[in-house]
């Protein structure tokens, strides 16, 4: 089709952006992302708890918590190809019905798994059933945290738009604490209680919470920025939504390549070095070698889990402030100084000490996590963006998230010194820095180019392909 005498349609004006709209979506966003957790969260601590006795009884006690974990594993691992689908769907059709889908596919996957049979009374078939739960588990959450991200930073104005990226961020520790304190419940009627049914309890609920997210979901407004896209579309003569840029998935790799890998690079320690912090820290604490009572490290960080939730929205306000990048930097370069000091307070006894440095050190983390969310959002112009930073977060939680304990825990049996495991930290720190100081950050409501920000490789389309853009992104050198 001749586009040659046909000007391409305004990018979204300031005033679309309304902070009304803004707050509804970053709303519906944090109720979203922490049932989404919530239902992740139960699966973990039930694999932690019961599932290596319930559902895979014919190992030894630790080879069936393996078994348990290995399942937990396979939601890491497939959380890109919830991004590839469901990105497809949110570029596509729009953000709105991506999450309201991602929310039911969740609902519906952990209210089964309350409801499975367990070996004792259908064998192997019980295992194979939790795994195939387990997977679409992980591609719903592969799906959520980037259509939730974009409706969030999509609806805020330009100067508020890392706080409200920092709403979804909330969900992760909300849910987590849900999670745990919903089993410290149920376990006051102790072990043979939760193993003989209880444990079933927390999945069986999480179907009221899902109606709840799916009428507040439902009732957001679709993106402004997607919207545009739409108009430009149906200007260029085509009724449908089905965006002229191909699929989703085929524009991401071939237009924003650059973009994901530095995207990729960006996330080491927000994803690999929380759990680092977290996971491995509390079986190093509790280790043998070292001795800390459980109940400490896990009082520690439930307290830690709070704090982080408190802070969250905070800090993505700081990084309107005073940049998402420097805001980032500072919390990688922080977390990277108190690795160690983290470890090797575990050693001294003192519990007043875990206490405060588990905390400061989830406070450090936060600090990479709370405005990642809008950091790789605006990594990306508006065609395919749901798909590149679905796709960008989901393999980098499965390549950092996924991997990085059994990392560590293969450095340090290898060396038997925790110094490995703070020199891997180290690594995540200093790729972070390099990828957040080298990446682009562009702007939704302006389409004049700021006289000292070049246009980002891999995230723009080449001058020929001008006129078939929305928006003419920007760099923000924030």
């Amino acid at each position: 089709m001749n586009t040659a005498h046909r000007s391409p349609a305004p990018p979204p004006t300031e005033s679309q952006f309304l902070p009304k709209k803004a707050r509804q979506a970053g709303l519906a966003a944090f109720v979203g992302t922490t049932i989404e957790w919530f239902d992740f969260y139960v699966y973990a601590t039930a694999a932690a708890l019961v599932f290596g006795e319930v559902f895979f009884p014919e190992s030894d006690r630790w080879v069936g918590i393996l078994a348990a974990f290995a399942t937990y594993a396979v939601g890491f691992f497939l959380r890109p190809l919830g991004g590839v689908i469901f990105g497809h769907i949110g570029d596509t059709f729009g953000r709105r019905p991506a999450l309201v889908m991602t929310l039911v596919l969740m609902g519906a996957s952990t209210f089964l798994v309350g409801l499975l049979p367990t070996y004792a009374q259908i064998g192997t078939w019980a295992a194979l059933l939790l795994v195939l739960l387990r997977a679409l588990q992980g591609i719903a959450v592969g799906g959520e945290w980037g259509g939730a991200v974009l409706m969030s930073v999509e609806h805020a104005p330009k100067k508020w738009k890392t706080f409200y990226g920092g709403f979804p961020q909330l969900g992760n520790p909300a849910g987590a604490m849900l999670a745990t304190g919903i089993f410290s419940l149920i376990s006051l009627g102790g072990d043979d209680f939760l193993r003989d049914g209880g444990w079933r309890i927390p999945f069986l609920v999480s179907i009221v919470l899902v109606a709840v997210g799916f009428w507040v979901r439902w009732k957001v407004e679709e993106s402004p920025v997607f919207e545009e896209r739409v108009a430009e579309a149906e200007a260029a003569g085509d009724s449908g939504r089905k965006s002229k840029d191909g699929v989703p998935v085929l524009f991401a790799v071939r237009r924003n390549w650059i973009a994901m890998l530095l995207g990729l690079g960006a996330l080491p320690v927000a994803t690999g070095g929380y759990y680092l912090t977290t996971t491995f820290a509390q079986a190093y604490a509790t280790g043998p070698e070292v001795g800390v009572p459980t109940h400490v490290i896990l009082n520690a960080m439930t307290l830690a889990s709070f704090i982080e939730l408190l802070v969250t929205l905070p800090v993505a306000a700081l990084g309107d402030a005073i940049g998402r990048r420097l805001t980032i930097g500072i919390g990688v370069v922080s977390s990277g100084l108190l690795i160690a000091p983290l470890f090797l307070i575990f050693e001294s006894g003192s519990h007043v000490m875990i206490f405060v440095l588990v905390a400061v050190v989830r406070v450090a983390m936060s600090m990479t996590y709370a405005p990642t969310a809008t950091f790789l959002s605006q990594l990306f112009v508006p065609q395919a963006r749901y798909t590149s930073v679905s796709l960008t977060y989901g393999v980098g939680a499965a390549v950092y998230g996924g991997l990085a304990p059994v990392t560590a825990s293969f450095l340090y049996g290898q060396t038997g010194t925790i110094w490995s495991v703070v020199i891997l930290f180290v690594v995540f720190a200093a790729l972070n820095v390099a990828c957040v100081v080298g990446a682009p950050q562009l702007v939704d409501e302006d389409a004049t180019p700021s006289p000292d920000s070049p246009e980002p490789q891999g995230t723009t389309d080449h001058q020929d392909a001008a006129d078939s853009e929305t928006t003419e992104d920007t760099r923000d050198d924030a």
